[in-house]
């Protein structure tokens, strides 16, 4: 099952099912029964009356037996004398059943009485008519009872037993249509339950109808893809991170356990100079590492209008071991952050002074309602089908773009975060030769 059998969407389902065909059933069989009642009191009705027509014409052929026999319960000929001479043979010998008389200008009546003599508790139709004789009026009085709701018991069996019918049907064929639809979801719920972190390989069935269901098994497919592929840059991430972590720490242990076999001959003023040197990259990878946490977390930002070429100003204004050259469109203004797109663009910066061969060219400029910033070094360049692998993090190149330049792996990785957050883009675009780095923001209209 799915759920739980009480808890289950077959289930629900199936009681839905049945509930809604027993209430059609009772609406149904309400109106078949209404239906066949009338047509039952009209037919007993009009039963009543024509046997009274008949006795008429038997007392004006003066054909009337005493015990008359005519299908009817109560039969009754009452003389002008008020006595009564023929009746059915359950009323023989009984007084007359009732007083109810025709209207002065008319042959008969008829009325519904609940309180005849020696019939207590029931309803009957009755008819009263009058035959003109000689003597006087004679009345012949004929009457029925009137058809019960249920009609008679075997409609109501058959109805209830139709009903029965009905339901069980509707329930039986819910819950297999159900079942039905419902297998490829179990199947989907089966095979997910089997996916672990560690095998993310497996992917769901695919249905061949193209319905719902096919919809949710690609949908989840896909996500099974993303989790892969993230789960996956997670486990190189770490790989990385531990490695670069363990380089330094390995190199520093190297050089104290040296230096400890030999203390008195050991130079420990280049000891600690080249320890310093190691707890800077140190340094350098935990405060990369932290800053991408915090982009990952999405740490709230501060938002204030910027003019990029100020920005660009400032941070061109340090000292370099290449030449920089800018080129900045003054009122270039966007909203964001100062100290993440100070670390943006120092980022970059140091990216292009480690592999640019003597120049550094910074542009800025407003194109389209957003705003520019490149960055081009006169470098080896990077292949077309490395430009998105350099923003990987810990990313390693061939040796002319190393991170063992001096870089952490880090730093393109979190520029182009930084770009993310200020709802930007920063993608490596071609140029006639190194590398171009261009950021693109979303420009303030003043």
């Amino acid at each position: 099952m799915i759920a739980r059998f009480g808890r289950s969407i077959r289930t629900r389902l199936t009681l839905l099912a049945a509930i809604g065909a027993a209430l059609l059933s009772l609406v149904v069989n309400g109106l078949v029964l209404y239906s066949l009642h009338g047509g039952a009191d009209d037919y007993r009705k009009t039963q009543v009356i024509n046997t009274g027509l008949d006795i008429v014409h038997r007392v004006k052929r003066g054909e009337l037996p005493t015990v008359i026999d005519s299908g009817l319960d109560i039969v009754q000929v009452v003389n002008a004398s008020g006595q009564v001479v023929a009746s059915t043979p359950n009323l023989e010998g009984r007084p007359r059943i009732s007083m109810m008389l025709p209207d002065a200008f008319r042959a008969h009546r008829t009325t519904v009485d609940c309180d005849l003599p020696h019939f207590p508790g029931r309803c009957e139709f009755l008819a009263v008519f009058r035959v003109y004789e000689q003597d006087g009026d004679w009345l012949v009085y004929a009457a029925d009872p009137l058809a019960p709701w249920y009609v008679h018991p075997g409609v109501l069996a058959a109805l209830a037993g139709l009903s029965v019918l009905l339901v069980a049907l509707a329930a039986f064929g819910t819950s297999r249509v159900v079942a039905g639809t419902l297998a490829p979801v179990e199947d989907i719920r089966d095979k997910l339950a089997k996916i672990t972190s560690s095998d993310l390989g497996m992917r769901l069935p695919v249905t061949g109808q193209a319905d719902e269901i096919r919809s949710l098994a690609e949908t989840a497919n896909q996500t099974l893809d993303r989790l892969e592929a993230a789960v996956e840059q997670q486990r190189r991430f770490a790989s990385d991170a531990s490695h670069d972590l363990r380089s330094p720490i390995t190199a520093m242990r190297a050089q104290v356990e040296e230096a400890m076999l030999h203390p008195g001959d050991a130079d420990w003023e280049e000891i600690g100079v080249a320890l310093l040197a190691s707890l800077d990259r140190l340094q350098a990878i935990v405060a990369d590492l932290l800053t991408l946490a915090k982009l990952d977390a999405g740490a709230p930002m501060s938002r204030e209008p910027l003019d990029l070429a100020d920005l660009v100003s400032a941070e061109t204004a340090r000292q370099r071991s290449k030449k920089l050259i800018s080129t900045l469109q003054p009122g270039v203004r966007v909203t964001g952050d100062r100290l993440q797109l100070a670390r943006l663009l120092t980022n970059l910066l140091d990216n292009a002074e480690r592999h640019a061969e003597s120049t550094i060219i910074v542009t800025v400029r407003r194109i389209d309602g957003q705003a520019l910033l490149e960055v081009l070094d006169d470098g080896g360049g990077i292949a077309p089908e490395q430009r998105e692998v350099v923003f990987q993090r810990f990313t390693r190149l061939d040796a002319s773009r190393s991170r063992d330049a001096g870089g952490t792996g880090l730093g393109l990785s979190i520029a182009r975060d930084i770009a993310q957050a200020h709802h930007g883009t920063l993608t490596l675009e071609d140029s006639d030769s190194g590398a171009r780095f261009v950021l693109r923001l979303p420009a303030r209209a003043d």
